[in-house]
């Protein structure tokens, strides 16, 4: 019941625990951090009740108090909280056209999201209602929010997937438009998540964890502090979605290791089972950790598809990817 901090020179990683010890350890978790107008850090935190304390310039640390939020109904809703009040836990803090959000979940199981807004960031913050009611496979349901390229998209988790549960727990994404007046509306779980913004770019290196689906896939960090795909079995493949191949792509190389006899990756359009365009053989490296460059040429991969990386071969684990590119 503590909450750490870690850095990175990149926001995809490698991340270290940036002090060695807690930032901050009094029980509680669930932290959302905000940088105001002013530059000023804010770390809000919750479970049970609600704090936030001034974090300083470097991010690492704090100073001054921490402060604990006085909760009402006026602030967080009649509800069968311990308070009374409707707000448990998963806070989540934004600004938006100078109004503060505090996003947050409350009344297990399955939980729902509310909202309140205020200003300044410390409040006092005002009840506004119902983001997503109870629903899911999942006890418990933390939100996040962000605008990303002019739209704005709520984030959250549920069991949804195969094997999901209250533990085992998958995230999901869906658009939203604000009301006129500000207001959040009221979302419901779907399985379609958010439309693609963009296409990508296959001509450049693309890592090979760069996934919208797969199956039966696992990820491993790098010894120079990237990921690869590992422990890939026959059947298993991963999904991009919306490659731009434009006229035509002529081959695909990756980078692949195998300490068995290695496999094959079908590169397919559309589906698992879709059109083959190109199969690239893996051969044995000597070594999990034996990398090595293989390529293979590609016919018929055209114009935006969805591409699918399927493996084939024996019954035992049969390489690990790294990256590809198309040429």
């Amino acid at each position: 019941m503590a909450i750490g901090v870690a850095v990175a020179n990149s926001i995809t990683g490698p991340w270290k625990d940036a002090i060695g010890k807690p930032l901050l350890e009094n029980g509680r978790i669930d932290p959302t951090v905000w940088i105001d107008d002013n530059g000023q850090a804010y770390l809000y935190f919750a479970n049970p009740g609600l704090f936030y304390v001034k974090l300083n310039a470097d991010m690492v640390s704090y100073s001054g108090s921490i402060v604990q939020v006085p909760t009402s109904v006026a602030t967080f809703g009649s509800g069968r909280e311990p308070d009374g009040t409707t707000f448990a836990e998963g806070p989540w803090i934004y600004k938006r056209n100078n109004l503060y959000y505090l996003v947050y979940a409350t009344s297990c199981c399955s939980e729902n999201i509310r909202y309140s807004t205020g200003h300044p960031i410390t409040g006092p913050w005002t009840y506004r209602g119902v983001v997503m009611a109870s629903t899911g496979k999942s006890f418990t349901n933390h939100p996040a929010v962000i605008d990303f390229k002019g739209k704005s998209y709520f984030f959250y988790h549920n069991g949804a997937l195969p094997g999901g549960s209250g533990y085992t727990r998958s995230t999901a994404v869906e658009p939203f438009a604000y009301n006129s007046d500000g207001t959040i509306p009221l979302l419901t779980m779907t399985n379609a998540g958010a439309p693609q913004v963009g296409t990508l770019n296959p001509y450049t290196r693309n890592e090979a964890e760069t996934m919208a689906l797969s199956s039966g896939i696992q990820t491993q960090p790098t010894t120079d502090g990237g990921l690869a795909i590992i422990n890939i079995e026959n059947g298993d493949y991963v999904k991009v979605e919306g490659v731009a191949f434009g006229n035509g792509a002529k081959t695909f190389s990756a980078r692949v290791t195998s300490a068995t006899s290695g496999g094959k990756i079908e590169l397919r359009l559309g589906s698992s089972t879709g059109t083959l365009v190109g199969t690239c053989t893996v051969p044995g490296t000597n070594g999990w950790r034996t990398w090595q460059m293989i390529s293979c040429a590609i016919s018929g991969a055209t114009g935006t598809k969805d591409l699918y990386l399927k493996s084939t071969g024996g019954s035992a684990y049969l390489f690990n990817v790294d990256y590809w590119q198309f040429a």
